[in-house]
């Protein structure tokens, strides 16, 4: 469920009509919804409430401050993959000794970073990462948190480039060589083996392959625990949401229908896997990011023209895959409705963008009700990696982001000045004296 509805014909992000948002901040825009990032994390959190655990926000889905700040007051961990993203954690108010740092190539700078500002664990990802956090916590006299994340070797079933559990990727060490790097790394004094940590990969719809990993990974773990004295097990994150289509939830005998009864939720998810978890004897953390974000935010964008070709009917908005690259790089959906609800008859029609590029869509061929320059259009669904992979290609300034909470809405990112798009840059002495 989440906080975007229809009420009359008017699209809602809970009390607030989108329409005033749009006059009053205009186009591109990002909304979410404060009521929708509680309710998720909320229903994830009570659902593993069986267990000793710990909700790792993966603030690279959404990493606004204001979508921290909210899941930071309600008690949330975080994940992180990047100095950057631990600066953003604190500066939202976040306790660093609530992160777990994941990512493959974490520099020295970051890693000293990090250990200054006490996060509770690295997710490590190599020998060589091991070895290089055994150096810089010898060198400040400290002892560094690692879990070692273990590739299990098992297939998500989900689009390739996001999957990350299988030894086609690049991401963990192997399920067999777990145990020799651990007892390697027990030999490296300056390291304190916390954890154990998977990760199998993103946009899973069913609990099968997360209840395979865990079940796979469990003798795995007791050995460890029995010879290291661990205190965490991290299953990851990687839940799953509902793109198609995202506004079911409003309508009529919606929750009877076989699409829900498949929906993935925090509750078929635990009723799978505390089971399995809570004899183990350890703290259970989870890494979810799409989840929590992901139905919590749309992307709001104006008809700039209708093109007709005799073949086809474009809608070209303002919005482009600078603003939302989903569609272009995953051939990802999102359900696309008008801001004012229209009733009768369809066009197949294709949304796209004004930058150069034919791969500049968000949708082919998709039936959309005639409209006019003009109208708005909401992508929905886009609170996850939206914003936060935006760009200023084509010299397009970033996209505004506003935050709604009840009938209260506020701007919580300025829409970027066009240049500040160019505002590191310098031209060289030698080219400032203009030679014919």
């Amino acid at each position: 469920m989440h906080g975007f509805h229809y009420l009359g014909r008017k699209l809602f992000c809970e009390r607030v009509p989108v329409e005033t948002l749009v006059r009053k901040f205009g186009t591109p825009l990002y909304v979410y919804s404060q009521a929708t990032l509680a309710d998720h994390f909320q229903k994830l959190n009570r659902a593993m409430s069986p267990l000793d655990h710990l909700i790792c926000y993966a603030v690279k889905a959404n990493s606004n401050l204001a979508v921290l700040r909210t899941l930071a007051n309600l008690g949330s961990g975080f994940d992180i993959v990047s100095a950057g993203e631990l600066r953003r954690v604190i500066a939202a108010g976040g306790d660093p000794g609530k992160c777990v740092f994941a990512g493959v190539g974490k520099t020295e700078a970051e890693i000293e970073f990090a250990l200054r500002k006490g996060v509770y664990s690295f997710n490590v990802e190599s020998e060589p990462e091991l070895e290089r956090i055994n150096r810089i916590a010898g060198r400040l006299r400290r002892k560094a948190p690692v879990a070692v994340r273990v590739n299990p070797n098992v297939a998500a079933r989900t689009h390739a480039k996001i999957t990350t559990g299988t030894y086609e990727n690049k991401f963990g060490i192997a399920y067999e060589q777990v145990e020799g790097v651990y007892e390697r790394a027990s030999r490296l004094k300056h390291l304190h083996l916390r954890g154990v940590q998977m990760h199998i990969g993103s946009q899973i719809t069913t609990v099968e392959p997360f209840e395979q990993a865990v079940s796979k990974m469990l003798p795995l773990v007791q050995r460890l625990h029995r010879r290291h004295g661990l205190e965490f097990l991290s299953i990851g994150g990687g839940i799953g949401i509902v793109y198609e289509p995202a506004l079911a939830s409003g309508r009529p005998g919606w929750w009877k229908t076989s699409a829900a009864k498949n929906i993935l939720t925090p509750r078929k998810y635990a009723d799978r896997l505390v089971p399995l978890l809570k004899d183990v004897g350890l703290r259970i953390l989870m890494e979810p990011g799409r989840f929590i974000a992901g139905n919590a935010g749309i992307l709001v964008t104006r008809v700039e023209y209708v093109k007709r070709t005799g073949k086809k009917n474009f809608l070209i908005v303002d919005a482009a895959m600078n603003d939302l690259i989903r569609p272009a790089f995953y051939d990802a959906y999102h359900e696309i409705v008008p801001l004012t609800a229209r009733n009768g008859a369809t066009i197949r029609t294709d949304v796209v963008g004004p930058i150069c590029e034919s791969g500049d869509f968000f949708c082919k061929d998709r039936p959309l009700p005639p409209l006019r320059e003009g109208d708005h259009l909401a992508l929905l669904s886009a609170g996850a990696y939206g914003f936060v992979m935006a760009s200023n290609y084509n010299t397009r300034p970033l996209a505004a982001e506003v935050l709604v909470n009840g009938r209260q809405a506020a701007l919580v990112r300025k829409r970027q000045p066009v240049e500040q798009t160019w505002a590191g840059e310098t031209v060289p002495p030698w080219l400032k004296t203009r030679r014919l």
